[in-house]
């Protein structure tokens, strides 16, 4: 078995060797993460993005294409970019039909004011600088575009969180024994205790140009969607 994992430095050499190494197994390991919430974050996502026929949409960290797919029934011509080569390939075994990109999140293979939405779904928190990250979705994006964050965050209800964070470092590791790759989910309870709250994702989207800037917490604040929108 190839373990391999990134550190809270994000490196973006790490950061894709250890994606390669889940990539096979990684939407299965979605749904035994999240005990299967993260069907209904998707579709509440879907809901934020709203997507219409032939809109063009950025689907940024978008791996095996199972985001994509859901704006793609809808109409809209979608781009899964992906930093990660492994987890490009397994998404074009299983989603034959959407145009699957090679790019890197701070410097994206794409012009100015191409995309009417970005959307990034758990995959923000992984990338080596989250600012110069977020001008740059800003970039690609048309003027009175959208941005949509689906992130990982933390819960609103102070005792919940309590109990969240002593419970998180125990349960993934023992979850992902079942992975192809157990050494990168030490890292992602890692990235998700040390990430952002809501107010400060917020803070850093305005920093970075982005305007009507507004969440909303799913789950009790374990995820939070972030939208914000280009002037």
């Amino acid at each position: 078995m190839f373990e391999t994992r990134a550190t809270l430095a994000k490196r973006r050499a790490d950061v894709a060797q250890m994606f390669d190494g889940v990539a096979q197994r990684y939407d299965l390991m979605n749904d035994v993460m999240t005990f299967g919430l993260q069907r209904q974050w998707r579709r509440d996502t879907v809901e934020a993005v709203d997507p219409k026929p032939g809109d063009l949409i950025l689907d940024l960290a978008g791996g095996t294409g199972t985001s994509a797919a859901t704006f793609a029934e809808k109409g809209a011509e979608v781009f899964p970019t992906d930093l990660s080569l492994g987890m490009l390939r397994v998404g074009r075994e299983r989603q034959p039909g959407l145009q699957f990109v090679a790019g890197d999140a701070l410097q994206l293979p794409y012009a100015d004011n191409t995309f009417d939405t970005v959307t990034i779904s758990y995959g923000l928190r992984n990338v080596e600088d989250t600012l110069a990250a977020l001008q740059e979705m800003l970039r690609v994006t048309k003027a009175g575009g959208q941005v949509v964050i689906c992130e990982m965050s933390h819960p609103t209800n102070k005792a919940f969180e309590f109990v969240y964070d002593r419970w998180l470092p125990r349960v993934i590791p023992a979850l992902s024994r079942i992975s192809s790759n157990p050494a990168a989910y030490e890292y992602l309870f890692e990235s998700v205790l040390t990430w952002k709250h809501q107010e400060e994702l917020a803070d850093l989207m305005a920093q970075a140009g982005w305007q009507a800037v507004g969440w909303r917490n799913l789950s009790q604040g374990i995820i939070a969607l972030h939208r914000g929108w280009k002037a």
